[in-house]
């Protein structure tokens, strides 16, 4: 299975129920890890938890649990 997000995203759309569940299993995982990076960044530009909590839309706790310590 490719990593490209658009085989993926037509892959997780496969008639195939296995197939298209290891597609948006492998595309969950892509979004978590571009997520990841995207908070590094934000906190290297020196944005505070609370404003990348609210661009995620989750608690600036949540947040920081998640990310905080990586």
């Amino acid at each position: 299975m490719t990593n490209d997000l658009g085989s993926l995203m037509r892959q997780a759309q496969d008639d195939d129920p296995l197939l298209a569940l290891q597609a948006t299993t492998a595309l969950r995982h892509e979004l978590e890890r571009m997520e990841a990076v995207q908070v590094r960044r934000a906190r290297v530009a020196g944005l505070p938890w609370s404003q990348i909590a609210d661009a995620i839309g989750v608690s600036k706790q949540a947040v920081h649990k998640k990310y905080g310590r990586s």
